[in-house]
């Protein structure tokens, strides 16, 4: 089943990719075309994605699977709780990984995007 790319994953990838990084704006070219091909079915919003391979030109992350981009999540009181990890295969956004390294504080998506949009 796929569906569009939701808004809170759009806006986690505009987070991690950074813009003035060669790399990263080609990757970030490439997420309007994104939609979404599975989740993760434990709730932690890791988003693997789907694309169409004709209407976007491929990165220079090489030709093998990539983790093209990390963000580390840090909150409001200076813990790090985890880390979003964006992987990239053969030069084309893969999916979006959300790790958790805390027991102590849920770590998901939504949690994510607002660590990292308090970040920038």
């Amino acid at each position: 089943m796929t569906e569009s790319l939701p808004a809170e994953v759009a806006d986690v990838l505009e987070a991690v990719l950074d813009s003035d990084d060669s790399v990263h704006a080609a990757l970030r070219r490439q997420v309007p075309h994104l939609r979404v091909r599975s989740r993760c079915s434990c709730g932690c919003g890791t988003t693997y994605f789907e694309l169409d391979l004709t209407r976007v030109e491929p990165a220079s992350t090489g030709a093998k699977t990539v983790v093209a981009a990390d963000a580390q999540l840090v909150t409001a009181a200076g813990e790090c709780p985890g880390e979003v990890l964006v992987f990239a295969q053969d030069g084309y956004l893969s999916w979006l990984e959300v790790c958790s390294w805390s027991d102590d504080i849920e770590v998901n998506l939504a949690a994510a995007r607002r660590w990292l949009r308090s970040h920038r």
